[in-house]
């Protein structure tokens, strides 16, 4: 993969966490793990369970902003 579309990877990864978390303050983690699984297959995007996973419990316990860069390192 090239940097180029390891960016617009990350780019579209990001765009889904800030979709999800916007609307998800306050639900579950299988609820906000559902909606970002739905997103990334919207966006064609294929994220490891295991990354996914980090997510999701980075959006129920931070409940604001998430750097997908910072989470997933």
């Amino acid at each position: 993969m090239t940097d180029e579309e390891k960016t617009a990877q990350h780019e579209a990864i990001q765009a889904v966490v800030d979709r999800v978390s916007s609307w998800q303050d306050g639900a579950t983690e299988g609820t906000v793990a559902d909606e970002l699984a739905k997103g990334f297959d919207e966006a064609g995007i294929e994220v490891p369970q295991a990354d996914q996973d980090v997510l999701a419990a980075a959006i129920q316990d931070k409940h604001g902003e998430i750097q997908v860069g910072e989470v997933l390192g």
